[in-house]
């Protein structure tokens, strides 16, 4: 009967171990490729949890947020809401989110961002992707258009009233910015630009021409798809229509 109880305390703890080598081997070989979301969400928390079961604590986290970003995204609060999560393991995950936001930033830092649309929308895809709300962030350039910051400037129900010009500006002189790049995701998954995304841009370019900052572009992010307000002509619009009516003042 010892025997028996030996060997039943050791089997699962036997398994578990078992599971997370196959994990970090799997990582090791070939990154996360052919990982679930779940599977990338539990091999991080073998990380802070020595010798407990991580999958039913991943899966819970992907049942509550449903995608791999939303998790990531996620409040302290929210995390440690769910089964299995505590408050080493929310902090764990806000902390691969901000160093994983901060390495594509600096990144980026001094170099050109302007190649075309699609480089500019696979940079921005990490950050914009699958949250529950709108955000609209600035990309901030020097005069050789290279990349100065980035920053969040507005998160909630975008209108054309939700982000003021007097503030970008501000922002765009602190960080000495020649030129500016906006950007904002639609969490529908269609980034069709509403009208408010219209009135926003060009009240956006208007304020920035005014104080000689160049507007270059406002990319609407998807669902894995976007659309450029600088591709389809609109911004060059905007700056046309900029200089007619200062040409008529």
């Amino acid at each position: 009967m010892a025997t028996t109880r030996k060997a039943d305390a050791k089997g699962p703890d036997a398994g578990h171990r078992g599971h997370r080598k196959r994990l970090r081997e799997r990582f090791r070989t070939a990154g996360l490729a052919g990982f679930h979301d779940y599977e990338v969400i539990e091999l991080l928390l073998t990380l802070g949890v020595p010798r407990k079961d991580c999958k039913p604590a991943a899966k819970a986290l992907m049942d509550r947020f449903k995608t791999l970003p939303a998790v990531m995204e996620a409040s302290e609060e929210a995390l440690c809401q769910v089964p299995g999560i505590g408050p080493n393991n929310a902090v764990a995950i806000r902390l691969i989110k901000a160093v994983a936001d901060r390495y594509l930033r600096e990144r980026l830092i001094d170099r050109p961002v302007l190649a075309d649309s699609r480089t500019l929308f696979d940079f921005l895809y990490h950050t914009l992707r699958d949250l529950g709300r709108e955000r609209f962030v600035a990309i901030f350039l020097d005069a050789k258009n290279r990349v100065r910051e980035t920053a969040t400037l507005f998160e909630g129900s975008l209108t054309a009233s939700a982000v003021y010009p007097r503030e970008v500006i501000q922002a765009a002189i602190e960080h000495r910015a020649a030129a500016l790049i906006f950007a904002h995701n639609h969490p529908s998954g269609d980034p069709t630009p509403s009208a408010e995304d219209v009135a926003l841009t060009r009240r956006l370019v208007f304020a920035c021409r005014a104080v000689g900052v160049t507007v270059h572009e406002h990319l609407v992010v998807g669902a894995n798809r976007y659309y450029s307000f600088a591709d389809q002509g609109h911004i060059a619009a905007m700056n046309r229509e900029f200089d007619a009516v200062m040409a008529g003042a």
